[in-house]
């Protein structure tokens, strides 16, 4: 093995022991570059479709191109013969089967664009449907994800710390409301009776006011 491999093998386990590190810590995260990395992949595919459509398109317009200029020089090889321009009939009729020959190989090559477009296609399509599983699965385990977190703030928020003296932020609150909840029925009650002795005193004093009959 040479040094440029044990090198390359030495950057390679590092790098993947540091994307392993990575995934640990945030799995989510690693899985959204998982899919951009998937994404620009279908993308590539995406373009080599669209080449592909347009090199069977320039396949087709050679064929015919190839095929009209046969077809030419087959009438003007007729043309000549009728003349008696041996000469010019030969060169025709050579012309002729360079086209018909060359129009051959254009059709067999359309017809293999032809075929490898679909072939290109059905896979771009499986390429697509995989990517939007893969995206839904994602949103599948974000939400397992989040459900995770959920409970387990619920539960840290809930449950005791597992000693007598101790209680959870809710039993907590739950004090202080009570505690406050009294006191604002002592003040009721308290205000309510102040103010209801003061209308006692007030008539009290009128009708002692008042003279005897």
């Amino acid at each position: 093995m040479s040094l440029f491999t044990r090198i390359k093998n030495v950057i390679a386990a590092d790098l993947h022991e540091l994307l392993d590190e990575k995934e640990k810590k945030n799995p989510i995260a690693m899985l959204n570059q998982y899919l951009r990395q998937c994404e620009q992949e279908t993308e590539k595919v995406r373009k080599l479709v669209e080449r592909q459509h347009l090199l069977k398109e320039e396949f087709l317009r050679e064929y015919h191109h190839a095929s009209h200029l046969a077809e030419k020089r087959k009438k003007q090889a007729e043309i000549a013969s009728r003349a008696g321009e041996q000469e010019l009939y030969e060169f025709a009729v050579q012309e002729q089967a360079q086209y018909e020959q060359r129009a051959l190989q254009l059709k067999e090559s359309y017809d293999k664009a032809g075929r490898d477009l679909v072939e290109l296609e059905k896979k771009y399509e499986e390429m697509k449907h995989k990517l939007k599983d893969m995206h839904i699965r994602r949103m599948e385990l974000m939400g397992r994800e989040n459900m995770a977190h959920a409970h387990y703030r619920i539960n840290h928020v809930l449950e005791n710390t597992g000693t007598t003296a101790a209680y959870s932020t809710f039993k907590e609150i739950e004090s202080y409301l009570e505690r406050l909840e009294q006191q604002v029925v002592s003040a009721y009650y308290r205000n309510t009776i102040d103010a209801r002795i003061a209308q006692l005193e007030k008539q009290l004093a009128s009708e002692e006011s008042l003279p005897e009959k």
